[in-house]
């Protein structure tokens, strides 16, 4: 199997393709003009467009599903060149605005949520994922590639930058030389130039390689999967949280690099009659006392099979209140894509389990 070209940054290219500036032409070809092809990459010798067509392959997945919401989110399938699958979610977070002659005043604004492993080894009691359980680290490519295949399948013009957050399927920091790479080649100005301020990498708490991210000072924003305000329930939620307990994972964020302009997230996913109590929301703001963070309420989204329930709305807006009046910055996440398979790995399941049935009836 030939390595995928977006596995490489344009310094790796400058020394596998000589002379230097190929590589800065490369990178326009594959993030700017979207070509599908290297036989298109025009300004390219014709002997070097064989050459890189016989070395490395330009995409390393193809989309094979995908649901669209009414609300604008698309949920995308992609199968990787071994046959496993993952996840990405398109996400629209403001639509385009036109004045009274029909131009455009502003463009639409988009975040685009990227899986980094196929499956996880974190085992989350509410995460759909963890049913598939573990196979494989993404490699940088196939972590780009979903992006790049979203803005050329949504016609979204190269120079418009989207958001990315790494909150897909797997544990970034499992993967976190792959997800460093990824990030670096998303920034460079000759690709798809979307600043490492534009990136998020959600974590379920590996306090040490929170550090370890922290050292890279790769100036991207960090949000902390933290469900729980003790270790109890936590580790029935997130089991890991026996080996990196919450006092290990707060002292990490402490230490953590965050621009002046920014705040550590705080993703905490509420469940009915589990973690939406007003005891619960005291023992937050007393974890989160000192840290410049953001607290991101998030409903719980019911899938097939489980015992966990969405909360109420009433129950939301109390937990959330009581953070503000105590000076906590809090923010209900908007529920996006609940007409679709929205939980992360749900359409990853289905789509598992319709190749199982399929096999059975073939048997």
């Amino acid at each position: 199997m030939k390595p995928s070209i977006l596995d490489y940054t344009q310094q790796e290219l400058e020394t596998m393709i000589p002379p230097k500036f190929r590589a800065k032409q490369i990178y326009h070809w594959l993030y700017q003009q979207h070509v599908d092809d290297f036989s298109q990459m025009e300004n390219l010798p014709k002997t070097l467009r064989q050459e890189l067509a016989e070395r490395f392959s330009l995409s390393p997945l193809e989309i094979v599903q995908k649901q669209r919401s009414v609300d604008g989110s698309v949920k995308y399938l992609f199968r990787l060149h071994d046959g496993h699958t993952v996840e990405a979610v398109l996400l629209k977070m403001k639509d385009a605005v036109y004045d009274e002659k029909g131009e455009l005043v502003h463009h639409a604004k988009y975040t685009v949520c990227v899986s980094s492993q196929v499956g996880c080894k974190v085992g989350c009691a509410f995460c759909l994922t963890a049913k598939g359980g573990f196979e494989r680290n993404l490699t940088p490519g196939e972590i780009v590639g979903q992006v790049l295949e979203i803005k050329k399948d949504n016609d979204i013009a190269s120079n418009r930058r989207v958001n990315i957050v790494y909150m897909g399927m797997g544990e970034p920091l499992d993967n976190l030389d792959n997800v460093a790479k990824a990030v670096k080649i998303f920034a460079n100005e000759n690709g798809l130039s979307i600043s490492p301020k534009r990136q998020t990498i959600s974590t379920s708490g590996i306090s040490s390689k929170i550090e370890k991210l922290g050292k890279m000072e790769l100036g991207v924003q960090l949000a902390i999967s933290l469900h729980a305000v003790d270790d109890a329930l936590r580790e029935q939620l997130i089991p890991m949280n026996k080996a990196y307990n919450i006092a290990s994972i707060i002292e990490a964020v402490r230490n953590f690099p965050v621009n002046t302009r920014k705040r550590v997230m705080f993703e905490y996913l509420v469940i009915k009659d589990v973690n939406d109590d007003l005891a619960s929301a005291k023992k937050l703001v007393k974890l989160l006392n000192g840290i410049k963070s953001k607290v991101n309420l998030i409903y719980f989204n019911p899938y097939p099979g489980t015992d966990f329930q969405r909360p109420e709305p009433e129950r939301m807006r109390a937990f959330q209140e009581y953070l503000l009046s105590k000076g906590l910055l809090c923010t209900i996440r908007e529920s996006k894509g609940i007409d679709i398979s929205a939980a992360c790995g749900q359409l990853r399941e289905q789509s598992l389990e319709e190749t199982n049935r399929s096999n059975e009836v073939k048997a």
